[in-house]
């Protein structure tokens, strides 16, 4: 098979043996791939893939067709259309994995649309309803609105009847954003919890989704007492300043989440959540695919230079089968 490997840093596609399913997995063509900012700080060295995964072909969310199955695999056939979220191993054209951890297609959706669903969805539920506990009618700052999982959080809010208020450095980066649901956009700056405070009624968030990091003294303010910031990535820098009596005065909550190291148990309970929670939003169409854009198998480099240099408030999906 062709798969897209880590070499020096770069990208280079290599041919490698097609992966066998174990006795509990599902071998998978892939048909359609989304593009993650994992893949480019793995590709750059400074992610690497966790213990027991293919080291050097990144990818972490998948759609595709079922091509063979493990001898101890119930549920699943070969033909099945399923898609994924995987620690590793996407950029290929075939992956392999445990029966359980595949996600169930919502009905009408093209390969290309499903590639553009698992990561952001379950990461955006996870954090938000899960770890952060948001309850119905109360608010979240999603940090910033316009990254997918930010998208789909958006989302995730106005299905669950949650006020959404999305931050950027460039207001203009929200449009998509405000076209999903979002309610009231700010600015981030010295004034961000300000903002917030005002879009509230002086309420403060329940919950904040935080992709940024650093600026932590000018978010902490706008959460709500015994609030709850969950942190997923550090877009901003991974150094802050922290004035702890924010912390203390409204015993706020502060995590961290990662969907890709969770170990296989945990995986696949994420993956059952969706196939019973969030699916049904999805064929009934609550919930969407995100805005996206599609680049050919052979033209992966580029998925990757429009992530890094390019405003687009949607997802990038690699097709290979048509």
């Amino acid at each position: 098979m062709k798969a897209w490997c880590i070499d020096n840093k770069e990208l280079s596609l290599a041919s490698r043996t097609r992966p066998e399913p174990g006795p509990e997995e599902v071998q998978v063509q892939v048909h359609a791939i989304g593009v993650n900012r994992a893949d480019i700080l793995q590709t750059q060295g400074l992610y690497p893939a966790p213990k027991g995964t293919v080291a050097d072909i990144p990818g972490l969310e998948f759609s595709g067709v079922i091509s063979a199955i493990g001898e101890r695999v119930l549920e699943k056939k070969v033909g099945d259309k399923v898609m994924g979220l995987v620690p590793g191993g996407a950029y290929a054209e075939y992956i392999c994995t445990h029966e359980q951890e595949t996600l169930v297609i919502p009905q009408s959706l093209s390969m290309v649309e499903a590639a553009t669903i698992p990561e952001g969805f379950l990461t955006a539920y996870r954090a938000l309803y899960l770890q952060a506990g948001l309850q119905h009618g109360e608010a979240c700052l999603i940090r910033p609105a316009s990254a997918g999982v930010g998208l789909a959080a958006t989302q995730l809010c106005k299905a669950f009847g949650n006020i959404a208020i999305g931050s950027s450095r460039n207001p203009s980066n929200l449009t998509a954003a405000v076209a999903l649901g979002l309610q009231a956009t700010v600015n981030e700056g010295p004034n961000l919890a300000q903002e917030v405070l005002a879009a509230t009624e002086q309420r403060g968030v329940a919950a904040v989704l935080d992709m940024v990091g650093p600026q932590w003294n000018e978010v902490l303010p706008a959460l709500a007492l015994e609030g709850h910031l969950v942190m997923i990535g550090f877009l901003g820098g991974v150094h802050t300043d922290l004035n702890l009596l924010n912390v203390l005065h409204k015993r706020l909550h502060l995590s961290a989440l990662t969907m890709r190291s969770q170990p296989l148990h945990e995986r696949l309970r994420i993956a059952q959540v969706f196939n019973q929670r969030l699916l049904p939003y999805f064929n009934r169409a609550a919930l969407t695919p995100l805005p996206h854009q599609v680049f050919a198998f052979a033209d992966t480099p580029a998925a990757h230079e429009h992530m890094l240099n390019d405003s687009y408030s949607g997802k990038r999906v690699i097709q290979l089968v048509n």
